[in-house]
């Protein structure tokens, strides 16, 4: 249904449910069973570390409290942008050289290994990989931008850089004066995406597992109890994969990040010449605003919009209205498209902008907080995961393998996170006012 106003949307009305490919089968946990590994989370991050552990020969279970897809892998804008907002020297002075130039070869590879995954496992998920126009929104943050760029082309990756009348071009948006252009960026599907890989899981010989909450894990003679409402599974190892909708499984794990929200909407399908007009060769775009502005196409070409909002109701606060006015600033011409639906999805965000991966216990790993970068980099989580599960060292995996580490005075900050969309984008608007291009 179209609707002409901003309306607060049921999940229901996550517009990638309504254009996802065929939902991979899974169960209820009814019984007690045993495996090698039991992954807690069934998004992206934990499906592809089901298929790299099942490749293995292990024996794994999935298990969601919600559906496969149902949290931030089903509710994500899907664009792939493939670098940090931090550059390589940055990397190596947090991390170390070693830790940081494996993390780098592999951010530079990841975009393409996304897609090279999305074949190889035969994924349905209308990618295509067209490139990310990364805009600048003042002149301070083009500063940013070319110096971002600069570092990251010296590291190799194929970055362009266009002035106001080439971004212009590239991305059809009066708004920005300078832009970065990554070759290796695309969109998905995401919930597809995450729907392929569960299903490619399956095929491997994993057990996925829905409305099958993890109540309780306990370590028990050298293995691992998982307590469900209706079963039990006892495995050597647990992946906790939950990110963004992590609970309180394991002690101070959601302590370890912020719990943002992202708010989209999708536009009608629009006509072949507004496709020429609004990115054109369907490239998708971010922005450098705090309350960031994204866009980029379905597969029936209606527009993806979002930013950054305040609740699980993309309504609240004011979010509907500011998804409105982002979508006429940066395309005018869409002031009379219609709009289908909006929703929410949170985003798991860490101090550093950086996900974790943690080993909180023998026999347990988790990884968490993508900020923003989930959809190249939980599949290079997940890949990651499923060699340190199986063995791999420390020194070869591209993340750091660190304790879990509670945020000082998390619980203030969490409280106050509604309010950061509405003052991000203050701050953004007195940015274009007082440095604007």
């Amino acid at each position: 249904m179209i609707i002409n106003s901003f309306n607060p949307q049921s999940t229901d009305e996550v517009h990638w449910r309504r254009t996802a490919a065929e939902r991979p089968k899974a169960s209820v946990l009814s019984e007690d069973i045993e495996v090698d590994f039991a992954i807690v989370g069934g998004g992206l991050t934990g499906c592809r570390t089901a298929i790299g552990l099942a490749e293995e020969g292990a024996t794994v279970a999935v298990l969601d409290t919600m559906e496969i897809g149902w949290g931030a892998s089903g509710r994500s804008g899907g664009q792939c942008n493939p670098i940090w907002r931090a550059t390589p020297e940055e990397l190596v002075k947090k991390f170390g050289k070693q830790q940081a130039n494996r993390l780098i070869e592999t951010t530079l590879g990841s975009a393409d290994a996304l897609f090279y995954d999305i074949g190889k496992y035969d994924v349905d998920c209308d990618a295509e990989q067209n490139g990310w126009v990364q805009a600048a929104h003042c002149k301070s943050a083009k500063k940013r931008l070319i110096s971002l760029g600069e570092a990251w082309n010296k590291a190799g990756a194929p970055i362009e850089f266009l002035g106001k009348e080439q971004t212009q071009e590239r991305c059809g948006s009066p708004e920005y004066g300078f832009s970065l252009f990554h070759q290796k960026g695309g969109h998905v599907q995401p919930l597809s995406l995450t729907y392929g890989y569960a299903r490619a899981a399956e095929r491997l010989g994993a057990q996925l597992f829905e409305s099958s909450k993890v109540t309780a894990m306990n370590r028990v003679g050298g293995q691992w109890h998982l307590k469900t409402a209706k079963g039990r599974v006892v495995a050597k190892q647990v992946i906790l994969t939950t990110n963004a909708y992590t609970n309180g499984l394991w002690p101070g794990l959601q302590q370890t990040f912020f719990p943002m929200v992202s708010i989209a909407l999708a536009t009608e399908p629009l006509s072949a010449e507004l496709q020429q007009q609004v990115l054109p060769n369907a490239v998708t775009i971010a922005d450098t605003r705090r309350a960031i502005y994204f866009a980029r196409y379905d597969r029936d070409r209606r527009l993806i919009f979002g930013c950054v909002g305040s609740t699980d109701q993309a309504a609240a606060l004011g979010g509907l209205g500011r998804l409105r006015n982002g979508l006429h600033r940066v395309f005018p011409r869409l002031r009379q498209s219609k709009i289908e639906t909006a929703w929410a999805g949170r985003i798991a965000v860490t101090t550093e902008m950086m996900p974790h991966l943690h080993e909180p216990a023998p026999g347990v790993l988790a990884a968490v907080g993508f900020s923003g970068r989930g959809i190249a980099m939980t599949s290079v989580m997940g890949r990651a995961l499923a060699r340190k599960a199986m063995g791999a060292q420390n020194n070869t995996l591209p993340f750091p393998v660190t304790p879990v580490s509670p945020i000082p005075l998390h619980w203030g900050t969490k409280k106050l996170l509604p309010l950061g969309a509405p003052a991000m984008s203050f701050r953004d608007k007195l940015d274009t006012l007082i440095d604007g291009f």
